[in-house]
């Protein structure tokens, strides 16, 4: 049994879209975050996220027990950046990291939710990354595969009513309300933004679960293959 004296520091990243948020929690309790959905890029803001959050709490790096990063899928150029953050602090610190799925991720949004969730991150080229989720006791549990492909493919697939969850949600908006009403839920628009604390929480469920791992085994899940791989599978 863990003790609350004993609970460990947790700092946890997500930079797998263009939303960029960081978080501190003690356990399971939120301690700082700090979201932000601006124009620059993650390179140019994430260890000062990071910084300022760790001097209001009052922590320092060393004070932290273990980091969680936002695997992904997501940006490729966002999902490098925060697994490289994570793995090199981790690596000077000596601790462990987890990594964590975007899309459980997202469906922490909608806790007790009684509908499926299902996730739809824009996945840029008039895609999107989706998973179908069902909320239970230990959180959002899969009851389907992640997948990446257009989203009225995606929309017309759904054989149920559906929660949507996702900053795919507004981007596809104009398409997603052409489908009948009855069939989809769309939470409020706060619901659609990624959070680090989300990302802590399930972190912590996974340390609970003894499923940490080393910085060098933390790697980001891109789903579909980069610009640079369909380049030479070209050539």
């Amino acid at each position: 049994m863990i003790h609350p004296g004993s609970l460990p520091k947790i700092l946890a990243i997500d930079t797998s879209s263009l939303t960029g948020s960081v978080a501190l929690c003690r356990g399971e309790r939120l301690v700082a975050e700090s979201v932000l959905n601006v124009s620059t890029t993650h390179s140019d803001r994430l260890l000062c996220q990071i910084d300022l959050l760790l001097r209001d709490a009052g922590w320092r790096l060393e004070d932290l027990d273990f980091l969680v990063a936002v695997s992904g899928p997501g940006s490729f150029t966002g999902l490098r950046i925060g697994v490289a953050t994570v793995k090199g602090l981790a690596q000077a610190l000596a601790k462990p990291v987890i990594g964590v799925s975007s899309l459980r991720t997202l469906a922490m949004n909608l806790p007790l939710c009684p509908l499926p969730i299902c996730v739809f991150l824009d996945a840029r080229k008039n895609e999107v990354y989706s998973q179908m989720f069902r909320w239970t006791a230990a959180g959002p549990v899969e009851i389907g595969p992640a997948q990446v492909l257009p989203p009225a493919i995606l929309l017309q697939s759904l054989e149920e009513k559906v929660a949507l969850v996702g900053d795919g949600v507004p981007i596809y908006r104009e398409l997603i309300e052409s489908f009948p009403a009855g069939n989809l839920l769309l939470p409020a628009a706060p619901a659609h933004q990624p959070r680090a604390s989300q990302a802590a929480w399930l972190g912590w469920q996974d340390l609970l679960a003894d499923k940490q791992i080393s910085a060098t085994a933390l790697v980001p899940v891109y789903i579909r293959p980069s610009e640079a791989e369909l380049n030479l599978k070209k050539k």
